[in-house]
């Protein structure tokens, strides 16, 4: 048996290509001491991703040019002489883009799979319903009653808080780029109202359309030209949460945006950004809440699925594209 790899080949410009990855074989390894090995069955293929790919250290290091692209897995152990696993354990952790992962154990989060399927420890039971939470909860403070705006919202991240935040009493606007993403945002995820980026030519008369009485809380997810219009509806008190910006993160060139600043002046409102690793402490709080609502089903979850480690690249690539709703998988094994 043999271990498949996808490395990092080369940094890209723009937007990545499947040429700057490269997929490897090696032998497969053996746990020493201490170790397990894991054998992948689900990688998550999250924004964040494209950032590592950059030679520049931000809140983490770089991958290094012929390294494993990092990524959070979901896998099932296959040999241990570990205290804490044992073979054919379910399992969760960062463990990069490739068939088998070699593991000292930490990091690692051992899964029930008896609770929800084993794929919802990499979305809302994992780092996206972490995220959803801990930011639109700890970051925009939403109140019942107010207004809460959410860009990129057909995403793995921005349909959780758009459903997180009406189960708070809010009412509820997001922002998605195609027609469908917006009907399913509206009909089944239960937001208040919804619009296409890509086919609305002039976003601030929209927002004022959908959002009469301004907005209390945006949760941004792409940044841009989309962002600069949601700042001239913010109400007094409001509270803008930056969680990512993927709109930018493919650009040669930064675009020049307005100055808006002062805008936080007038309405007295705050913007902050956040990482989800800030509130590890906490994911016990975040993931036994999470759990509680998805299995009353006051949230719903939709992932695709992409087959094959070899394929990992492609989706990745269409996942920064907007191609995905929901949660971009790929399905490497069948656990055994």
């Amino acid at each position: 048996m043999m271990n498949q790899k996808i490395l990092l080949a080369q940094r890209p410009e723009g937007f990545p290509k499947t040429s700057d990855f490269k997929l490897v074989t090696s032998s497969l390894p053996t746990p020493a001491v201490g170790e397990l090995l894991v054998r992948t069955l689900y990688l998550s293929l999250d924004p964040y991703m494209r950032g590592r790919m950059n030679d520049a250290k931000s809140y983490a290091p770089p991958v290094k040019l012929g390294e494993v692209m990092v990524g959070g897995v979901v896998g099932q152990v296959t040999a241990s002489q570990h205290p804490t696993f044992q073979a054919g354990d379910f399992v969760e952790g960062f463990l990069g883009w490739q068939t088998y992962a070699l593991s000292d154990g930490k990091g690692i989060r051992k899964l029930d799979p008896n609770l929800a399927p084993i794929s919802t420890a990499l979305s809302v039971l994992g780092m996206s319903g972490l995220t959803a939470y801990f930011g639109l909860l700890d970051i925009g403070q939403p109140q019942a009653g107010e207004t809460v705006v959410v860009s990129g919202a057909a995403g793995a991240v921005g349909s959780l808080v758009g459903q997180i935040a009406r189960i708070k009493g809010c009412r509820v606007v997001g922002v998605a780029g195609t027609d469908d993403k917006v009907d399913y945002l509206v009909r089944e995820l239960g937001f208040d109202a919804a619009f296409n980026y890509k086919t609305t030519a002039d976003y601030s008369q929209k927002l004022k359309e959908l959002c009469s009485d301004g907005i209390d809380v945006y949760f941004d997810n792409v940044g841009g030209p989309l962002t600069d219009a949601v700042f001239k509806r913010i109400n007094v008190r409001a509270r803008v949460c930056i969680c990512g910006q993927i709109s930018q993160y493919n650009l040669a060139r930064p675009e020049p945006g307005p100055r808006f600043l002062w805008k936080l002046i007038e309405q007295r409102a705050r913007v902050e950004g956040f990482l989800v690793f800030q509130f590890a402490e906490r994911y016990p709080e975040g993931l036994r809440q999470m759990a509680e609502w998805y299995r009353a089903g006051k949230i719903k979850i939709r992932e695709e699925i992409a087959e094959g480690i070899e394929n990992a690249p492609s989706a990745f690539i269409g996942m920064l594209q907007g191609k995905n709703t929901g949660k971009q998988l790929v399905k490497v094994a069948t656990a055994a």
